[in-house]
């Protein structure tokens, strides 16, 4: 049920373009996109809240404006506390488009706008396991955006919701065959027309082309499984937002997937300084990033056989876990505390290790934790 509504969500909350060709209008807003995307937010605000003073009666600065709030929420998802002013903003944008178009049906700034704000707000609402709403998002918005491709078919900005929506519909029924029978209801996709899409925007889309070097990031690392092609996106993206978190994110797990050790340790010690020295990243999602940083740390020193230093980063690993799994311990939890058990027992300190495997036992099964815990019970190695 997520995975299909975020396809058609994502296929909405991504198309929006240029209507207004105005040299200083269109400064602004990739200016403020660009502030967005290297998290300094209040650069972006001040940016989102020209273009709203100088074209009061545009959706496109109030929309942006919202983007703002909608990384602050990306950085750390499970984290709430942006959701009210979020939401307001964004029926603010679907309000304004709505006058726009009693005045006419074919305004494509106001169809866009419209069909991208309840895409997001659609988003959250999945993230928020608040299926109903969210589907209902996805029902009204897929018609408005589908209305303004036909209006503006060429716009290159377009072609990276159509794009998504092209790959994700042919993707996901293959990956989840449980959503097969809804999907009757939907157009159907076609990967690599898909592809082919995103690629042109990534390249010539005015506003888009770092969302959809995003998404291609994210689909190649988790469908595709081409690592150095996701590694490439990661790597374009980190470079030209050095201070995003995210994309280091990315570079760091091509690089443990394609074995390259000293790379990931590297990478993720940066992003350990970067949660440190960027102010705008709030303190919850801090601990998010620093989780995730401190597992792989813990992994390269493991591999090392430097036993000391793993145990302290597992160790800092779980510490987060403890703090931010507030609905049962998540994989990097399990996993840590796995690592801890294996160490104690290199160490002969067998009696702290079985503490440690029956901890796990305790646990959700993840990944084949629990065989392997057991394993290590019997001392099966």
């Amino acid at each position: 049920m997520k995975k299909l509504l975020l396809l058609i969500l994502f296929f909405v909350n991504n198309s929006f373009s240029q209507w207004i060709y105005d040299n200083e209008f269109n400064k602004l807003i990739n200016n403020g996109i660009k502030h967005v995307y290297n998290l300094e937010f209040e650069q972006a605000e001040k940016n989102f809240k020209d273009v709203i003073k100088n074209y009061p009666s545009h959706p496109s600065g109030y929309f942006f404006d919202a983007m703002v709030d909608w990384w602050k929420l990306l950085l750390y998802i499970d984290d709430k506390s942006h959701d009210e002013v979020f939401y307001k903003k964004i029926n603010h944008v679907i309000e304004m488009c709505d006058d726009l178009l009693k005045k006419n049906r074919d305004d494509v700034s106001a169809l866009f706008f419209k069909g991208g704000s309840i895409g997001y707000r659609g988003r959250l609402r999945v993230n928020r396991r608040e299926w109903f709403s969210a589907a209902n998002d996805g029902r009204i918005a897929l018609p408005i955006v589908q209305h303004a491709f036909k209006v503006a078919p060429t716009n290159q900005d377009i072609l990276l919701g159509i794009g998504i929506y092209n790959y994700y519909a042919f993707v996901i029924p293959e990956e989840y065959p449980i959503v097969k029978p809804v999907m009757i209801f939907f157009p159907k996709g076609n990967k690599k027309n898909g592809i082919e899409m995103l690629n042109s925007a990534s390249k010539k889309a005015q506003f888009a082309k770092y969302e959809a070097k995003y998404f291609l990031m994210q689909l190649y690392l988790q469908f595709e499984k081409d690592y150095p092609t996701s590694l490439k996106y990661a790597e374009e993206l980190s470079n030209e937002f050095p201070k995003n978190t995210q994309f280091k994110r990315y570079i760091g797990r091509n690089q443990i997937l394609l074995g390259q050790r000293d790379k990931y340790f590297k990478t993720f010690s940066e992003i350990l300084k970067l949660t440190e020295t960027v102010k705008e990243i709030p303190e919850e999602a801090k601990k998010y990033i620093q989780r995730e940083a401190n597992y792989y740390l813990g992994t390269f020193w493991m591999d090392e056989n430097d036993l000391s230093k793993a145990l302290k980063y597992f160790y800092n690993s779980d510490k987060l876990s403890r703090s931010l799994d507030k609905e049962g311990p998540s994989g990097f939890m399990i996993q840590s505390n796995l690592k801890i058990g294996m160490i104690y027992d290199r160490q002969k300190k067998r009696k702290f290790a079985i503490d440690q495997y029956n901890k796990i036992l305790s646990f959700p099964d993840y990944d084949g934790s629990h065989k392997k815990a057991e394993q290590f019970i019997r001392n099966i190695n």
